[in-house]
């Protein structure tokens, strides 16, 4: 059943349409998931360049150039989840900071978009203070840190976003 959508599309212009329709709003919402941390950006990016190789393969990415937006994927997540920690580091953190915007950073996740940009930062801080004996003016800097390292990977995983549907754009259209 699943195989015979294709078919059943390339009998249809208009369902190319609608096809191309839907690859352009999973972009679309994906780009501003890059920056909103609610909308998981990259990975509507993903599916919108999957989402046309099924349903528009005469029109579609290679599967080469999938893979790269795979790995592109990948690579937003791990960026996600490391750059205010390792900005809490470069700032002179300890391990404790960086631990500590880990944990706040999922403990974040529960408050809605207040706790994803008050928890790592109130992690780093915390952590600093009860776990390695910092100073407040110490403990400050960390958290400093971990704000600039995250500002930081929001403009990555944004660079990334754009990244990927260029790629998608030249892939398709120009490869």
């Amino acid at each position: 059943m699943m195989e015979d959508i294709p078919s059943m599309m390339s009998g249809a212009p208009w369902m190319a349409w609608a096809s191309w329709v839907l690859v352009g709003l999973l972009m679309l919402a994906g780009l501003a998931g890059t920056v909103l941390p609610v909308i998981p950006g990259h990975l509507l990016i993903f599916l919108g360049a999957a989402a046309n190789k099924w349903l528009n393969p005469e029109q579609s990415m290679s599967w080469g150039g999938l893979i790269l937006m795979l790995l592109l994927l990948v690579l937003a997540y791990v960026v996600d989840f490391l750059s205010g920690a390792l900005g809490a580091k470069l700032f002179g953190g300890s391990k404790w900071a960086f631990w500590g915007v880990l944990l706040g950073g999922l403990v974040g996740l529960f408050f809605g978009l207040p706790g994803l940009i008050i928890g790592p930062l109130a992690g780093a801080f915390v952590f600093e203070v009860l776990f390695a004996k910092k100073r407040f003016t110490a403990a400050t800097k960390s958290t400093v840190g971990t704000a600039v390292g995250t500002t930081v990977g929001l403009g990555a995983r944004l660079l990334i976003g754009v990244g990927m549907v260029v790629w998608f754009v030249a892939d398709v259209f120009y490869l």
